[in-house]
């Protein structure tokens, strides 16, 4: 099979239908029949499964993989890929937010430059001054921790390789943060600007983006345990110099110290530093634990698909 295009489902039954259409007319002008659509249901709680059902009674191209509950965007795309079986994989969003059009644009750029990935990205990050602002500062925090440059304001859309989507698929974390995950897996990869449009209210919640961050960092460095001893080490010299100061003043100055101020809010900030120290040591032993139980990231329900005569 040439191609393969790979669309999760959440809430997404109001945009199954023309996705459907809009990606069938790009692969036929790219490949003739020889693709199909890889649809994974990521637990939508609406209709979004019985509508991409009812596309493989009539299309033979589509494949639905129905998860048995939701496991989250990322996770779900680590799935659909693994359904993948073209020697192309174009991975994309249903909700027509990145057109499915651009798949034409991307294959070209690929012939042209023989890479083995073309991504999406936004010529400006879309929503409001806030959303922009944190996702700016989102690649900066996630540089300076790990040392890894993702591209900024990439997008899902993107054409891979055969053998890109294999080494990709290596990879067996079951926290998934999926644009660390492209990007260190390495190989030629090369940037195409694509128009963002805004079709649906956006999922990533403030606490999500919270999350997504933490996971993120704890995922890809150790630099947050590495902080600490150095934050640890420099308490401790300024605990030592302020320390001989004070016997300074008892043996030479003989004046009484009044300290109770200094006193307090050192025991706040030391408590304080103590209990977050123990919370950065306590998600990455979570990590630990996750990893080592070795659970599947998904777990597939039901896959769907027209019988071949």
């Amino acid at each position: 099979m040439k191609l393969s295009i790979v669309a999760t489902l959440y809430q997404s039954a109001a945009y199954i239908a023309e996705f459907h259409q809009r990606a069938c007319a790009a692969a036929k002008q790219l490949v003739g029949e020889d693709y199909e659509i890889v649809l994974v249901n990521d637990g939508s709680p609406d209709n979004s499964l019985d509508i991409a059902v009812q596309l493989t009674e009539s299309d033979s191209h589509v494949v639905v993989v129905d998860l048995s509950r939701n496991f989250g965007h990322h996770k779900a795309m680590m799935t659909g890929l693994a359904h993948a079986k073209g020697d192309r994989v174009f991975l994309i969003d249903s909700d027509l937010e990145e057109e499915p059009e651009c798949l034409i644009a991307f294959a070209k750029q690929m012939r042209s430059n023989t890479c083995d990935v073309v991504y999406g990205v936004q010529e400006q990050r879309k929503g409001g001054w806030f959303e922009r602002w944190s996702g700016q500062w989102f690649y900066r925090f996630f540089k300076a921790l790990t040392g890894l440059a993702l591209p900024e304001n990439i997008v899902t859309a993107r054409l891979m390789t055969r053998r890109y989507v294999d080494a990709l698929l290596r990879h067996e974390e079951r926290e998934v943060f999926m644009a660390g995950l492209w990007h260190i897996t390495g190989f030629a990869q090369l940037p195409q600007v694509v128009k963002k449009h805004s079709t649906s209210e956006t999922t990533y919640t403030f606490r999500r983006k919270m999350t997504l961050l933490v996971n993120s960092v704890t995922s890809f460095s150790n630099a947050p345990l590495v902080s600490i001893f150095y934050i640890g080490i420099l308490i401790s010299l300024v605990a030592i110099f302020y320390t001989t100061y004070l016997a300074f003043h008892w043996l030479f100055l003989a004046k009484p110290l009044s300290g109770w101020t200094s006193v307090m809010a050192s025991i706040w900030l030391l408590g304080g530093m103590v209990i977050s120290f123990i919370g950065v040591v306590g998600i990455y032993l979570s990590k630990i634990f996750s990893e080592t139980k070795q659970r599947p990231y998904t777990i597939v329900r039901q896959i769907y698909a027209k019988q071949q005569n």
